[in-house]
């Protein structure tokens, strides 16, 4: 039966992919930056309405949405993410103009081929992804932790999922402390920037100490003055990792210790401005197996093996609270990094038209197979919260 579906999704994607790769052109050439989408947002809400959906805009930032269908009132919540942000004076280099047409290919088909099967479909709009963290910003505010399952595509240079990626803490630091010259009188200064380089080196000795995924880097951002004058403000940034969440809790509070002892023996004060923290994905490898089967049945190209460890993003934080995965889509070449000129240059190739295509057959097809078969997301929670547990 899911078979004679999964046809039917593929139909009714296909029907639309002109306007489906249209809508990324035209998103592509505006190259709104993070949080700055409000055109970008207009043409995805506009179309999701023309296509029977509930918008709501605004949805914890400006340029986010919330586009649902409803059918039936004791089906699971099933979400599909996008994100739509460029990056600042280089365009849309990592292949977000092609999430929000995909999403809505695979929101449009479910709509009109799984309507035998009570569900909550939730397309959301997740702007600034790049910088501020808007997946977070908008759990802060409640949003998507009503979901069941969390979906989302992006472009890639090989079809694949990931597996793990990384807790991020960041924090600025500003150091007080006395000023005077350094050769008339340099007993009656504090140093600021003794304080941060002690900071550093409590670091390295630190670095001895914590787990062998942990990632610890900094950098001086204002060091206070020329070499005559005793600092009295020096601004330190600091940027601590991990794959777990938990294990990065307890480096996050030995660095302040360090914080603490740095101020201590240099007679100095600090002020710490910490940044939203990026969470650790819970890995789900049933939704993981059930994404690259689906991506086999639609013969997306060059099917890879899953990442293996990835950096931070704010979907970590997603899938910290739901279960879910991304499925990466190949539209470029196999060496080709994301935020370079070679995604940029395949932004409305061919291959980026046909990504949109395989990336919402892909979540059409799994939205399928939980539907159809509602054990699988029984299963699914089951391995997310004991995957959550273990932290």
């Amino acid at each position: 039966m899911s078979d004679d579906i999964k046809k039917q999704l593929g139909a009714v994607i296909d029907s639309y992919k002109e306007d489906l790769c249209q809508m990324a052109d035209e998103i592509f050439d505006l190259a709104e930056i993070s949080g700055e989408e409000y055109k970008t947002s207009d043409i995805l809400c506009s179309y999701l309405e023309k296509e029977g959906f509930v918008v709501e805009r605004g949805t914890g930032l400006e340029t986010a949405f919330r586009a649902t269908w409803d059918n039936g009132s004791d089906g699971p919540v099933i979400g599909i993410l996008v994100e739509y942000d460029a990056l600042e004076k280089i365009g849309h280099a990592c292949g977000h103009h092609l999430q929000g047409p995909a999403g809505i290919g695979a929101a449009i088909a479910v709509k009109n081929c799984l309507q035998d099967y009570p569900c909550r479909l939730v397309v959301y709009g997740t702007p600034a992804e790049e910088t501020l963290g808007g997946k977070i910003i908008m759990l802060d505010k409640g949003y998507m932790k009503e979901l069941d399952l969390a979906f989302m595509s992006h472009g890639s240079p090989n079809t694949s999922v990931d597996e793990k990626c990384m807790a991020l803490e960041n924090f600025v630091v500003t150091f007080h402390g006395v000023k005077s010259h350094a050769a008339i009188s340099p007993e009656e200064g504090r140093s600021a920037l003794d304080a941060a380089l002690l900071s550093f080196h409590a670091i390295e000795m630190l670095r001895e100490h914590v787990k062998d995924d942990t990632r610890m880097h900094y950098t001086i951002r204002n060091a206070g003055g020329p070499p005559n004058v005793v600092p009295d403000l020096t601004v330190a940034e600091y940027t601590l990792r991990s794959y777990s969440t938990k294990y990065l809790d307890e480096v996050v509070e030995r660095f302040y210790n360090i914080l603490k002892g740095a101020a201590l023996m240099t007679g100095t004060t600090y002020e710490v401005q910490r940044d939203i923290p990026f969470k650790s994905k819970v890995v789900c490898h049933k939704v993981n197996d059930m994404l690259m089967a689906n991506a086999a049945y639609e013969n997306a190209p060059s099917i890879a093996p899953p990442r293996e460890r990835t950096g931070s993003t704010d979907f970590g934080n997603v899938l910290y609270e739901v279960p879910g995965s991304c499925i990466r889509i190949a539209f470029t070449d196999k060496d080709a990094q994301p935020h370079s000129e070679a995604y940029l240059k395949a932004g409305k190739s061919d291959a980026a038209h046909n990504a949109i295509v395989y990336a919402a057959k892909i979540m059409a097809d799994s939205i399928c197979d939980v539907l159809v078969n509602p054990e699988l997301l029984a299963q699914i929670k089951q391995e997310f919260e004991a995957a959550r547990e273990k932290g």
